[in-house]
């Protein structure tokens, strides 16, 4: 009887790993096509290693050979991150549960070396994962238009095209003037989400409250599918229930994330950082 459950969980165990290798190979053939090709430069020797290591047994791997370049480790980390994910996330594009939440802060915060929760001050948005919108670029200071908005010729051929938005963000401009705009003011501009606070949970009753704990609030998003993360701030309230969609993106967001509006919309991880000394950067976490 004993041996008949052991085989059962042994298959389990093994067809949920060729399910992840077989994930893994379609998301990022690229990337992994390369460890293949170098693998007699891994300290873990082949593709096969990176689902190896995180079964059970990988720490009898000789310390010794776990020296690697800075792109291997880069490759082996998104990876590891996105397998953790997988083994958490629900099918279907829903709200986490109060478990999951909990595996996904412990696996984030763990990752990106940051306390991310789903819950601070006992305040919470309505979901922690949902589907991402494009939003457009908003004014940072009385005066800001399209013309003086961005910092380089660069910025402006990538990301002009998706306009200003008519209005401003809820909680009005991002800085005073152009004159005593601080480097934080742009940036919370540049990385700006909408998230949905009017659905959270006693936001009626408690506006000015919750009104002003969102204000600026910085959130981690990651893309489960690529393993990309960005420290935002939270710059505007929406989009509306009735769109489908469950927060929204600033243009310089949506390019990192590699997220997409309309069909090709997907969906992504938005936790809270507890960061009461202000030492977490807005922008891309590598």
């Amino acid at each position: 009887m004993a041996s008949n459950k052991y085989l059962k969980l042994k298959n389990k165990w093994v067809d949920k790993h060729r399910r992840i290798s077989e994930s893994l190979w379609t998301k990022h053939k690229k990337h992994l096509n390369w460890l293949s090709e170098n693998s007699k430069q891994l300290a873990v020797g082949s593709l096969g290693s990176l689902i190896l290591i995180s079964s059970p047994g990988a720490q009898n791997l000789n310390p010794n050979q776990t020296v690697k370049t800075e792109e291997q480790s880069l490759i082996d980390k998104s990876t590891f991150l996105i397998t953790d994910l997988k083994n958490i996330l629900p099918s279907e594009i829903r709200p986490l549960t109060s478990d999951e939440e909990a595996s996904v802060s412990a696996v984030l915060s763990r990752d990106f070396n940051m306390n991310v929760r789903p819950e601070i001050e006992e305040k919470r948005l309505n979901r922690s994962y949902g589907l991402i919108g494009a939003e457009q670029h908003l004014a940072r200071y009385p005066g800001d238009t399209m013309s003086s908005h961005f910092d380089s010729q660069e910025e402006t051929s990538l990301y002009y095209s998706s306009g200003m938005a008519p209005g401003l963000g809820a909680w009005r401009y991002f800085a005073n003037s152009k004159e005593s705009m601080t480097e934080e003011e742009n940036l919370r501009e540049k990385y700006y989400i909408a998230v949905q606070t009017f659905l959270a949970k006693d936001f009626s009753q408690r506006f000015a409250e919750y009104r002003d704990f969102f204000r600026f609030r910085k959130m981690l998003l990651v893309n489960p599918d690529n393993g990309r993360a960005i420290v935002t701030a939270i710059g505007d309230a929406g989009p509306a229930a009735w769109t489908g969609k469950h927060l929204g993106g600033s243009p310089e967001v949506m390019s990192y994330l590699e997220r997409y509006d309309g069909a090709q919309r997907g969906p992504v991880l938005y936790f809270f950082i507890d960061d009461p000394e202000n030492k977490i950067p807005l922008g891309p976490v590598k």
